[in-house]
């Protein structure tokens, strides 16, 4: 259930937030809206990293029957920050960075419970694309414990380009996947490294692999093939805390 404090309806309201400075977790817009107005809204949308979603009236209906003139604007739970900002103040402050990508994980209650474990175990930051991907709302926050309110979140419009920028910063950027070329456990990570997992049915795409420096897998040794997202995250976040020492300075 979405809370009235949660969101804001109306085109000229949803303008004034976002110049406002306002963090907005995502915008659903009338489909085949096009007044003067919804051309202003895109104007100002410009340049922004925040998600739009064009959807059939009923949807928005559903959502509230106030006055809202098609479009609606979801207020984000925490304030998003960016990759190219948060490495290099990790570095000052002495730290050894290990972050966490999520690329194409849309389930809330998997990113919770990673965003959890990633708490637990002084992970750095948690980083997922603008699109096609999950964001922090309450139930996130709820299936995180709370971690979510603590635990940087990283939201980024190009994942190609973030990576590039982690690999020139001085990390090993680690995919999990099926295809892995061997045993999570044989791959090193104790300099600055982003693991990165994908979505439960498609995995890391290809394009993203293809500038890991590493590609590992989770032995299955069952008749089920995959893991849980979130379990196999534990599996790989706490491979990486054992071999740091238990200490993530």
């Amino acid at each position: 259930m979405i809370e009235k404090n949660e969101m804001i309806f109306g085109v000229r309201a949803v303008i004034e937030a976002i110049q406002a400075g306002k963090e907005i977790d995502k915008i659903l817009i009338k489909r085949d809206m096009q007044s003067d107005l919804s051309k202003e809204l895109f104007a100002v949308l410009k340049g922004t990293l925040i998600p739009v979603q064009r959807v059939p009236v009923e949807r928005i209906n559903r959502i509230t029957r106030k006055n809202h003139q098609g479009v609606i604007a979801f207020i984000s739970s925490i304030t998003y920050q960016r990759t190219e900002d948060l490495v290099p103040f990790l570095f000052e402050q002495g730290k050894n960075p290990l972050l966490i990508m999520l690329d194409g994980i849309t389930d809330v209650r998997n990113f919770g419970a990673i965003a959890r474990t990633c708490e637990c175990a002084g992970v750095d930051a948690i980083v997922i694309p603008s699109k096609n991907s999950v964001s922090v709302n309450a139930d996130a926050i709820k299936t995180s414990a709370g971690a979510l309110h603590t635990l940087p979140v990283c939201r980024e419009q190009n994942l190609t380009q973030t990576i590039k920028f982690l690999k020139e910063s001085g990390f090993k950027i680690v995919a999990a996947t099926e295809k892995g070329d061997y045993d999570y456990t044989k791959a090193n990570y104790t300099d600055p490294v982003c693991i990165i997992m994908g979505a439960e049915d498609t995995g890391v795409p290809y394009e993203h692999l293809a500038l890991c420096d590493e590609w590992i897998k989770i032995p299955m040794m069952g008749s089920i093939e995959s893991l849980n997202v979130s379990v196999a995250a534990g599996i790989l976040i706490y491979e990486a805390v054992k071999q740091r020492g238990f200490s993530n300075e």
